[in-house]
């Protein structure tokens, strides 16, 4: 979705892409920042987020979102298992002008594993170009 405010349709859907629990970031993730977590119980929660953060963080490169004004209303659905595929989403929800050079988008973000059920979802608040 490399498009200006004014482009932005509310109830659009944008892929962020794909990105798979690897085994080994698992462990190392596990090992660095989550003690006491198995590796049997799937991808800790603070994993899932930052397999989100990256691929929201790759997609908006080219758009013209200028801040990111918050993450909010993080709910986390499962602990995806190493080699789990998942797939990142975002839903426009909202918009408002705020000025003429700018506006607020409010979308839905959602990752869903392979079979489509939701792993994590959140909403966020952004400012893009008009």
């Amino acid at each position: 979705m490399p498009a200006s405010f004014d482009d932005i349709a509310i109830g659009q859907v944008v892929s962020l892409g794909a990105a798979a629990v690897e085994a080994g970031a698992l462990s190392a993730f596990v090992a660095a920042f989550t003690p006491g977590w198995t590796l049997e119980r799937g991808a800790p929660d603070a994993m899932v987020y930052a397999i989100w953060a990256k691929l929201d963080a790759v997609a908006h490169t080219d758009w013209p979102q200028t801040k990111r004004l918050g993450v909010d209303a993080l709910r986390w659905v499962r602990n995806p298992p190493a080699g789990e595929l998942l797939r990142g989403r975002m839903t426009i929800m909202a918009k408002d002008p705020v000025g003429d050079g700018k506006g607020i988008v409010i979308a839905q973000h959602d990752l869903l594993d392979e079979a489509g059920r939701l792993v994590f979802s959140c909403l966020t608040r952004s400012v893009f170009a008009r």
